[in-house]
C-alpha cells in the first residue's frame, strides 16, 4: 500500500507542477520528486521522464529561473539514474539529448548577451546547468555501458541522437572556450569525462556485434538483415562513425586554442586512433579515413608555419632548446597519430600520399634551412631529434606496407623525387625580410606545384639522404626504386643554388653508440656520402647492385666537379672495401676503357679532356687500392714498351699526379729508371735532329712524363744533368728558326716541360749555361710577340716556376750586367700580367726569388705599373702601396719557411700563441716573478756579450726531457690510430696542426737548452 501511495504521490506532484505557473513553485515541487522513495513502476519513471522532456521543450527563452528549473529536473533525473532498476534508458537518453541541444542553443546567446560581464548571477547559473548537463550525460553513458541493449530500434535511435547532441554541445563549448571565464576547470573535466565515456561505449558495442556482416550492409539501409544482426551492426557503425568524425573536429578546434586545451587535444586524437582500430579494419568502408589523415598533416603544417614565423620574427635572438621542443611536440603528436592510422589503413593513406609526403618534405626543407641560421641551431637539433624519426616513419609505413603493391610504392617515390631539371632560376630575396619571404615561398607550395618548386630542391636531396640512411629497414623493391632516383638526385646538385649551399652547409646528424643517441653537426656533403656508402653496403649482395654499378659507371665522367667528386669517392670506397675479385674485375673494366679512350685519338689527346679526366679518376682510384692492384694496373698499361697508347696513358697518369710510391719497391725503381732513360734517349735524339723530333707530340712524352714526376716530388732531381740545359737551348733556337705554326707550338710545349724540369733541379742554376738561357728567354719573351694570341703566352706559367729558382744563383747588383738585366726585364713582364692566374704565379715566383736572392735592390725588379698595383674597381689607378703590402705577405711567408713548418700567417700566429702558453706555464711552475725574469734577461745579455754560456737549471732540463717523452707518446698514438683506421675522420686536422706547432716549439726549446 505504501508503494502504491508513493505512485499516487508522484502523479499528484506531476499534476501540481503542471498546474503551477510560477517557476519557483515548480522548482520546489520538482525537488520533492526524488524524496522519500523512487517511483514504484517503470511506467511511473517513464511518465516522469516524459513529463521532464515535455517541460524542457516548452522553454524557448533564457533567464535565471529557467536555468534553475532545468537544473532541478536534471538533479532529480540523475538521482533516479543512479538507482535505476526499472529500465527507462530511452527516456533518459532522450532527456539528455534535449538538455544538450538546449544548452548548445543558449551557449552562444549567453556569451553574446553577457560579453565580459560573466560575473552576473544568471550567467553563473547557466554554466552550472551546463556542467550538470555534462555530468548527467556521463551517467547516461554509464547506464548504457552497464546494460548494452540490441533489437530496440527506438532505443538505438535515441542513443545515436544522444551521442550526436552531446558531441555537438562539446564542439560548441570548445569553439567558444576562450570567451568563458567561469568554472573552466570543472567544464573541462566534464568534457573529458563525456569523451571518455562515449569512447568506452563505442568499444563495448563493437565487441558485441558480428563485424563479418559489415560488407553486406550499407550504413543507411539495414532492411532484410535484422534477423542476422545487420540492424544492430548498422547502428554500431553509425555510432562509431559519428564519434570518430566529431572527435576529429574537436581535435582540430582544440589545436587552434593555442595550447590551453591540451588534454582535449590528446583525448580527441587518441580517441580517433583507438576507435579506428575497432571493427577489424571494416571501418575503412564506412569512414573517410583519408580526410582524417589529411587533417593531421594539415595541423602539423600549420603548427610548423606558426612556429617558424615566430622564430624568424625574433631574428638575432637564439631560440632555446626548451622553447623549440615546446613548439615541436604538438607537431610530433600529429605525425605520430598519422603514422598509426596510416599503418592500419595503408590504402586510405595512399589516397592522400601527395599531401602526406609534401608535409614531410616541408619539414625536411625547413630543417635544412634552419641549419644555416645561427640563432636557430637549437631548433634544427630539436627537429632532428623529435620530427625527423617520426616523419621518416610515415614514409616507411607506406613503403613497407604489405597491402600496397609495388607500383603504388614506386608511384610515391616518383612523385616525391620528381626533380625538374629545366627549371628557371628563382628570384633571390634582396630585402631585409628575406626570411619571411623564404617561409612564404616554402609554405605556399601546393601538391600541383611541388615538382617545379625550386625552393624544395635542397630539401628533396636531404630527404633522399634520410631515405638512404634507413634503407636497411626497407624492402628490396623500394630500394630498387630509390636506386633509380639516384641519377635525378645527383643532377639536382648541378643546380647553382643547390650545390653552392651544399658546399658550405652543416646539418645535424644522429648517431647511436649502442646505449644512447649522439647528436653532432657535419657537412651536408659528408652526410650525403655517408648515406650513399651505407646504401652501397646494404645492396652489395642483392640484385639491386647491378643498378648501382650501372649508376657509378654512367657518371664516371660527370661534367660537374661536385658530382664527379662524389662518384669518385664512391668508387674509392668500393675498391677499398670490396673483395679482391670484385676490385680486379672493376679495375680491368676501367683499364679497358682507358685504353679505348687513348687509342681513339691521336697523340694530341694527351691534352684531351676525356683522357685527362680518365687519368685523374684512375689516379684517385689507385690511391685507394692495394700495392698489388696498383702493380697490376701498371703492368696492364706498360705491357707493350713500344706502344704509343701505353706511353700516352702513362704520361697522362703522371700529369694527373700518379704516385710512384704506390708501386711495390722493385717496380717503383724500375719505373723511375724507365722515366729517366726514356727522357735521356729523347734529349739525345732531339739535340741531334730537333726538327724531326718536333714533328709530333709522340716524341715529347718522355719530357712530359719526367716533368710531371719531378713536379709532384716523386723523383729526386739530382739526376738531372747539363743535358737538360743544352736541350733547352736547342728548343729556344729551334723556335726562333722555325716558320710553321705546328713546329712553333710543339717547341712551346717542349719549352714548358724543360723549364719545369730545370725549376726542380736547383743545382743547375749555378751552371755557366744558365746565363745564356736567361738571355735567350729574355730575347724570346720581351722582343718577340707576347700578345694573347702568341703561343708563348702558354709558356708563362712554366717561366714563372723557372724564375722563382733564380734566387739560387749568384747575380750582380747592377743593371749593366746582361744576366741581371734579363732577369729584371722578365720579372717586369710577368708582374705586368693582368690575368688572375698569372698574377698569382708571378707574385709567388717573385716572393720565392726575393726571399733567397743575394740582390738587395729588389725594387728594381718590380715595374711601377705592376698588375697588383692597379685599383681593383677601376683597373686604371695605380697604387704601389697595394702591391708592396701583398708582396710583404709573400716575403713574410717565405722568410718563415726555413724556421718553421707553418706556411701561412695564421699558422705562425698559432705557433706564437702556443709559445706564449708554454712560457706562462714555465714561469708558473718555476715560481718566477716578472722581475726575476727581467733580471735573467739582463744576466743573459751580459753573458752573451762576454761570450760566456750560463748553465741552465736542472729542473729545466728535466722538464724538457719529460716534454719530449710526452710528445713521442702522443705521436706514436696518433700514428697508430691512423694506421688502424686509415678512413677514420676521428683524428681531426686541427689536432694534427696544433700538435705539429707544439712539437716545433718544444724542439726549439730543446735547442736552446743544448746551447745553454
Amino acid at each position: 500500500m505504501e508503494r502504491e501511495s508513493a505512485g499516487d504521490d508522484l502523479q499528484s506532484l506531476i499534476e501540481a507542477i503542471k498546474a503551477s505557473e510560477l517557476v519557483e513553485t515548480r522548482i520546489q515541487l520538482i525537488a520533492k520528486l526524488g524524496v522519500p522513495v523512487p517511483p514504484n513502476k517503470s511506467s511511473d519513471l517513464d511518465a516522469l521522464l516524459e513529463f521532464f522532456i515535455t517541460l524542457w521543450e516548452g522553454f524557448t527563452c533564457l533567464d535565471e529561473s529557467q536555468c534553475l528549473l532545468n537544473k532541478a529536473m536534471l538533479d532529480v533525473a540523475a538521482k533516479y539514474l543512479e538507482g535505476d532498476s526499472f529500465g527507462g534508458q530511452e527516456k533518459f537518453l532522450t532527456l539528455g539529448a534535449k538538455a544538450s541541444e538546449w544548452c548548445a542553443k543558449h551557449l552562444k546567446m549567453t556569451l553574446m548577451s553577457t560579453d565580459d560581464s560573466q560575473e552576473e548571477e544568471h550567467c553563473s547559473v547557466f554554466f552550472q546547468l551546463l556542467l550538470e548537463c555534462l555530468n548527467f550525460s556521463v551517467g547516461c553513458f554509464l547506464l548504457v555501458i552497464r546494460n548494452p541493449t540490441f533489437g530496440d530500434e527506438g532505443l538505438m535511435d535515441a542513443l545515436v541522437k544522444f551521442i550526436l547532441e552531446n558531441l555537438n554541445l562539446i564542439k560548441d563549448l570548445i569553439s567558444e572556450f576562450k570567451k568563458i571565464h567561469l568554472s573552466t576547470s570543472e567544464l573541462l573535466k566534464g568534457v573529458e569525462l563525456v569523451l571518455d565515456s562515449v569512447m568506452k561505449l563505442c568499444k563495448v558495442y563493437s565487441q558485441t556485434v558480428n563485424w563479418d556482416l559489415c560488407g553486406q550492409i550499407a550504413v543507411k539501409d539495414s532492411s532484410g538483415l535484422d534477423g542476422e544482426g545487420g540492424a544492430d551492426l548498422n547502428y554500431v557503425v553509425k555510432i562509431i562513425k559519428c564519434t570518430i568524425e566529431k572527435l576529429s573536429e574537436l581535435g582540430t578546434l582544440a589545436a587552434d586554442s593555442g595550447g590551453s586545451l591540451v588534454t582535449v587535444l590528446n583525448l580527441s586524437w587518441k580517441g580517433v586512433v583507438s576507435l579506428l582500430q575497432l571493427g577489424e579494419g571494416k571501418l575503412a568502408e564506412k569512414v573517410n579515413i583519408g580526410d582524417i589523415i589529411l587533417i593531421l598533416f594539415s595541423l602539423a603544417t600549420d603548427s610548423l608555419k606558426c612556429a617558424a614565423e615566430s622564430w624568424y620574427s625574433s631574428v638575432g635572438q637564439t631560440i632555446s632548446v626548451t622553447e623549440a621542443k615546446r613548439a615541436l611536440l604538438p607537431i610530433k603528436f600529429y605525425l605520430i597519430n598519422a603514422v598509426r592510422i596510416s599503418s592500419q589503413y595503408p590504402h586510405q593513406a595512399f589516397s592522400v600520399y601527395q599531401e602526406a609526403t609534401l608535409c614531410i618534405l616541408l619539414l625536411t626543407t625547413l630543417r635544412v634551412t634552419f641549419s644555416s641560421e645561427t640563432s636557430l641551431k637549437n631548433v634544427c637539433e630539436a627537429m632532428e631529434e623529435l620530427l625527423k624519426p617520426t616523419s621518416l616513419h610515415v614514409l616507411k609505413s607506406l613503403l613497407n606496407s604489405a597491402q600496397l603493391c609495388k607500383d603504388q610504392k614506386l608511384k610515391i617515390l616518383d612523385w616525391l623525387f620528381a626533380f625538374d631539371r629545366g627549371l628557371p632560376s628563382s628570384n633571390s630575396h634582396q630585402d631585409t625580410d628575406i626570411q619571411k619571404g623564404l617561409l612564404d615561398e616554402i609554405f605556399s607550395v601546393t601538391c600541383e606545384a611541388m615538382p617545379t618548386a625550386r625552393t624544395l630542391l635542397l630539401g628533396q636531396v636531404a630527404l633522399f639522404i634520410d631515405l638512404l640512411k634507413v634503407c636497411p629497414d626497407l624492402e628490396e623493391n623500394v630500394i630498387l626504386g630509390i636506386t633509380t632516383k639516384m641519377q635525378l638526385c645527383l643532377d639536382v646538385l648541378v643546380d647553382e643554388e643547390v650545390y653552392s649551399s651544399a658546399l658550405v652547409l652543416l646539418i645535424p646528424a644522429s648517431f647511436a653508440d649502442g646505449k644512447s643517441s649522439i647528436l653532432t653537426w657535419e657537412p651536408f656533403l659528408v652526410s650525403f656520402l655517408r648515406a650513399l656508402k651505407i646504401f652501397m653496403i646494404v645492396i652489395s649482395r642483392t640484385q639491386v647492385w647491378s643498378e648501382m654499378e650501372l649508376f657509378l659507371l654512367h657518371n664516371f665522367f660527370h661534367p660537374h666537379f661536385l658530382c664527379w667528386e662524389i662518384i669518385m669517392e664512391l668508387w674509392c670506397f668500393l675498391v677499398r672495401h670490396a673483395e679482391d675479385t670484385t676490385v680486379n674485375a672493376v679495375i680491368d673494366k676501367l683499364c679497358s676503357l682507358y685504353k679505348m679512350i687513348a687509342s681513339s685519338n691521336s697523340l694530341r689527346t694527351l691534352h684531351c679532356t676525356s683522357l685527362r679526366k680518365m687519368a685523374r679518376s684512375m689516379c684517385l682510384l689507385l690511391s685507394s687500392c692495394t700495392p698489388s692492384t696498383v702493380d697490376r694496373v701498371y703492368r696492364i698499361i706498360m705491357t707493350d714498351d713500344r706502344s704509343h697508347d701505353s706511353a700516352v696513358m702513362y704520361a697522362a697518369l703522371l700529369m694527373e699526379g700518379f704516385q710512384l710510391n704506390l708501386l711495390s719497391d722493385n717496380l717503383k725503381i724500375a719505373a723511375t729508371e724507365r722515366i729517366f732513360s726514356e727522357y735521356i734517349h729523347f734529349v739525345d735524339n732531339y739535340t741531334e735532329s730537333p726538327l724531326d723530333s718536333c714533328s709530333s707530340d709522340a716524341l715529347m712524352l718522355p719530357a712530359i712524363a719526367l716533368c710531371s714526376a719531378l713536379q709532384s716530388m716523386q723523383i729526386d732531381a739530382s739526376g738531372i744533368d747539363r743535358k737538360t740545359l743544352k736541350f733547352l737551348l736547342v728548343v729556344l733556337q729551334t723556335y726562333k728558326k722555325s716558320t710553321d705554326r705546328i713546329t712553333k707550338n710543339n717547341c712551346c710545349r717542349l719549352l714548358s716541360e724543360a723549364l719545369g724540369i730545370i725549376s726542380t733541379a736547383k743545382h743547375l742554376y749555378g751552371n755557366d749555361q744558365m746565363e745564356d738561357i736567361i738571355i735567350e728567354l729574355k730575347n724570346m719573351f720581351i722582343s718577340g710577340p707576347t700578345g694573347g694570341e702568341s703561343e708563348l703566352q702558354k709558356c708563362k706559367s712554366a717561366l714563372a716556376s723557372f724564375m722563382s729558382s733564380l734566387g739560387h744563383m749568384e747575380m750582380a747588383e747592377n743593371e749593366e750586367n746582361e744576366k741581371t738585366s734579363a732577369v729584371l726585364h722578365l720579372y717586369h713582364m710577368l708582374l705586368r700580367e693582368r690575368h688572375w692566374a698569372l698574377i698569382h704565379l708571378a707574385i709567388s715566383a717573385f716572393g720565392y726569388f726575393a726571399a733567397r736572392t743575394s740582390c738587395r735592390q729588389l725594387w728594381r725588379f718590380v715595374p711601377p705599373d705592376a698588375a697588383l698595383s692597379y685599383d681593383g674597381n677601376t683597373g686604371t689607378d695605380i697604387n704601389e702601396e697595394k702591391f708592396m703590402s701583398e708582396l710583404k705577405v709573400i716575403l713574410e711567408k717565405e722568410a718563415a719557411l726555413p724556421a718553421a713548418t707553418a706556411s701561412t700567417t695564421e699558422q705562425l700566429q698559432l705557433v706564437l700563441k702556443d709559445g706564449l702558453i708554454l712560457r706562462e706555464l714555465f714561469q708558473k711552475d718555476s715560481h718566477l716573478s716578472i722581475d726575476a725574469m727581467e733580471c735573467d734577461i739582463k744576466v743573459t745579455r751580459r753573458e752573451n756579450i762576454s761570450n760566456k754560456r750560463r748553465k741552465l737549471p736542472d729542473g729545466f732540463c728535466r722538464g724538457m726531457e719529460l716534454l719530449q717523452n710526452g710528445l713521442k707518446t702522443m705521436k706514436d698514438g696518433l700514428s697508430l690510430c691512423q694506421q688502424d683506421q686509415p678512413d677514420s675522420i676521428e683524428v681531426d686536422d686541427k689536432i694534427l696542426i696544433q700538435f705539429s706547432h707544439l712539437e716545433d716549439m718544444v724542439n726549439r726549446l730543446v735547442g736552446l737548452a743544448d746551447d745553454g
